[in-house]
């Protein structure tokens, strides 16, 4: 049997004054202030669900750029957490202070570019103010998960073409449409993307409800786009708590969907993808 590592999962702290809210967008997201889980909570329900490990992923739409929640679930439970932070890329320290979250023990760099709080696709995906950033990361060989929606991927792609050996994980598979069904003409740009050997794919809750919709199904989907990629490019992540549901629920949400393959391939998937992005998952503490 295999050990499961989560790498989507977010948490929030109980206390506002240590840890004060700036949320990307504005506004806080309703999932974070109505159902919160601090880094505890987090790891008890790991435990429930028999999770071995898990990357906190900063919570952009409650704290911002502000990483120090993240930093300070990992030093508290480093056998069990690794932490992915966000910072402004088009700022003149960009790089600076890519280098500080890293030296605080966090392992990949995440770009925000959609979400509750600030709904479309940004358009600073490809700015040439963050090309420092990402010249960084590929030397480094820094992971950056990026959560977008497809109109982002025409932008990630001249960033590929520029930054070749970058290492990119899409969350939630970049939010595709797939209620067409197959062939899913709709999510031909997400296809496209497998030619670039360093994009990986993040399956989540959101992929699971996606994949049902309209004259999709699970069945259909999922072997395609495995059979595109290879479960070695593809990492499973709960999105829990913004995902509504105990953790253990939608870890068996996500076994369901992916029962037709074999035991090696959900291997890759629960587990090994996550630790050949982000190596400090394989690290004994």
């Amino acid at each position: 049997m295999f050990e499961i590592v989560d790498t989507h999962t977010h948490a929030i702290s109980p206390d506002p004054a240590r840890y004060p809210l700036a949320p990307v967008g504005g506004h806080q997201s309703e999932w974070s202030a109505k159902r919160p889980v601090d880094y505890d909570g987090l790891l008890k329900q790991m435990d429930a669900a028999g999770i071995a490990r898990a990357v906190v992923v900063q919570a952009s739409t409650v704290y911002g750029n502000d990483n120090s929640y993240v930093a300070a679930a990992v030093r508290a439970h480093p056998d069990r957490f690794r932490g992915v932070f966000s910072i402004d890329v088009l700022a003149a320290d960009a790089v600076g202070q890519l280098q500080r979250w890293l030296d605080a023990g966090l392992d990949g760099l995440r770009l925000f570019t959609t979400g509750t709080t600030m709904p479309g696709q940004a358009g600073w995906l490809d700015d040439e103010s963050s090309w420092p950033v990402w010249d960084y990361a590929q030397q480094h060989g820094v992971s950056i998960c990026l959560q977008m929606t497809a109109a982002g991927i025409p932008a990630l792609t001249g960033m590929l073409q520029k930054f070749p050996r970058s290492r990119v994980l899409l969350d939630h598979l970049a939010r595709p449409d797939l209620a067409g069904g197959p062939p899913y003409e709709s999510a031909a740009a997400l296809f496209a993307l497998a030619a670039y050997e360093g994009v990986y794919l993040k399956l989540t809750n959101r992929t699971i409800a996606e994949a049902g919709r309209g004259a999709s199904t699970p069945a259909a989907f999922f072997p395609r786009v495995i059979d595109t990629f290879g479960a070695r490019r593809i990492a499973w992540g709960s999105n829990f708590p913004a995902a509504e549901g105990a953790l253990a629920t939608l870890l068996d949400e996500a076994r369901e969907a992916l029962a037709f393959l074999s035991e090696a391939d959900r291997a890759w998937i629960f587990g090994d993808t996550a630790r050949a992005i982000y190596p400090g998952l394989a690290a004994k503490e």
